[in-house]
């Protein structure tokens, strides 16, 4: 039987959850389930992942999991934010509205608005809020390499708090991010092939490709790509039949072009969700830790 697209996110974010177990290093404080961000009533939280003994102000990576936008949970890079945390790198897994609450761009305020309540409280929890960085896989990769190329757009920052506090990320981590929804949104023999992405995409723009071209071409970090964009890291499986691999060369070729620091880990063979199984998790986990403690060192 075929699988889903939802099923196979949802599957990669169950993964996430069960192996390896997560453990709590000595070094590390965890503090969960604060409230970032407001839209009346509604709170959005996160968990945080502290260094005990920090020499001085941390460095922070907000973690941000997949679910084809529409499923997934804060706790999907638990294990990763845990290990950097022990390392000196502080880590924020986030909550964010999914698409079956309220549609784009949601989401991206709420991703948004995470990296600008960091940045508001590194005097209360010590963090430098000049070494920021963002990861995430999937649909959480499509967010934080948003994150890393729309700085300058003031139109998706959204309402969520600490306004006029910059959201800037200066690396991201993009574990086989959708960076090209436009892409599969022009190409009918994408939409052919994927039906159950053109739903995904679809619940989370709130329109088809024929509906607003604009809207999902807004939505693509491709479009956003600068010389003022983060440096990158793709982490891709090039055996996912879900995001194909090609999306993270295109973008990463398009980043160099700008002049931008761009890298991709290429798994060999590799499903969609690869990252959270055997044998590659510790493989990726090793090299975002390269990445992070090299591009976000004073």
């Amino acid at each position: 039987m075929k699988l889903s697209l939802l099923s196979l996110l949802l599957a990669a974010t169950a993964a996430a959850q069960l192996d390896p177990p997560l453990r709590i290093p000595d070094n590390v404080e965890v503090q969960s389930d604060i409230v970032y961000a407001r839209y009346g009533a509604r709170e959005m939280h996160l968990d945080l992942y502290l260094p005990k003994q920090a020499s001085g102000p941390s460095p922070v990576v907000v973690w941000i999991h997949g679910g084809g936008w529409r499923g997934g949970t804060k706790n999907a890079f638990s294990r990763q934010a845990a290990h950097m945390a022990s390392l000196g790198v502080a880590g924020a897994c986030i909550e964010y509205r999914l698409s079956g609450e309220k549609p784009w761009p949601a989401a991206m305020n709420d991703s948004k608005a995470a990296v600008r309540w960091v940045r508001a409280n590194a005097n209360k929890y010590r963090f430098d809020e000049n070494r920021i960085g963002a990861a995430g896989g999937s649909a959480g990769g499509h967010l934080v390499a948003m994150l890393g190329t729309t700085a300058d757009r003031k139109d998706l920052e959204g309402d969520g708090g600490n306004p006029g506090v910059s959201s800037r990320v200066i690396a991201v981590a993009a574990f086989n991010p959708a960076v090209d929804l436009a892409g599969f949104g022009r190409s009918p023999a994408a939409r052919a092939q994927k039906g159950d992405a053109q739903s995904s995409i679809t619940a989370f723009l709130g329109a088809t490709y024929s509906q607003n071209p604009e809207l999902w071409e807004l939505a693509t970090p491709l479009t956003h790509v600068s010389k003022k964009s983060a440096k990158f890291l793709f982490l891709h499986g090039t055996g996912d039949k879900t995001v194909p691999f090609q999306q993270s060369v295109d973008m990463k070729n398009k980043l160099a072009a700008k002049g931008v620091e761009a890298e991709i880990f290429p798994a060999e063979g590799a499903a969609h969700g690869f990252f959270n199984r055997p044998p590659w998790f510790q493989p990726t986990l090793d090299k975002a830790q390269e990445f992070f403690l090299r591009t976000l060192k004073k």
